[in-house]
């Protein structure tokens, strides 16, 4: 498998190595070992101009995710590339949630990664209650199953005081 990282913002330092080997972890327990991922980590603005673009919603969001192809049972798919999508990820928003939660900032990029990757296999909790329900199920699993959540970003000095 193999999984395309892309950082955009200069005032973080991004763990490549780690983002990319924990993405490759969350694509082996969610049944996408043979897939390949395309994962980018933006800034606010990035993130909201790809939300106005493709969801119609003039706001800053925490990730987006964008698939190749349509979501069927994987041994009905017959895919002309084994691209399964495009992970796209506001570390910015990312560290205000950690913060706001109490949480560290991997935990929360752990999960806003899961999360991604369950849209791309077709899980959309927007979709009813039911299916809502059925995703954050299903994240929980794969979090559980990817634990532990490696070191993936190194704050600048003011703000690691408090995202650790």
């Amino acid at each position: 498998m193999i999984v395309y990282l892309r950082v955009s913002l200069a005032r973080y330092t991004v763990r490549q190595r780690s983002f990319i080997h924990l993405a490759q972890r969350i694509l082996n327990a969610v049944g996408e070992a043979q897939s390949e991922l395309s994962l980018e980590l933006v800034g606010d603005a990035r993130i909201r101009r790809l939300n106005r673009e493709y969801r119609l919603q003039d706001r800053v969001t925490d990730v987006l995710a964008f698939p190749m192809q349509e979501a069927v049972a994987p041994q009905v798919r017959t895919p002309t590339t084994n691209m399964l999508g495009d992970v796209v990820i506001s570390l910015p928003t990312a560290i205000r949630q950690a913060e706001k939660a109490g949480r560290p900032i991997d935990v929360e990029l752990t999960t806003l990664l899961v999360h991604g990757v369950l849209h791309l296999c077709g899980y959309d909790h927007e979709r009813s209650p039911r299916e809502a329900a059925r995703m954050s199920h299903r994240e929980q699993q794969v979090l559980q199953t990817i634990s532990p959540t490696p070191q993936l970003i190194i704050c600048s000095p003011q703000r690691q005081r408090k995202v650790s």
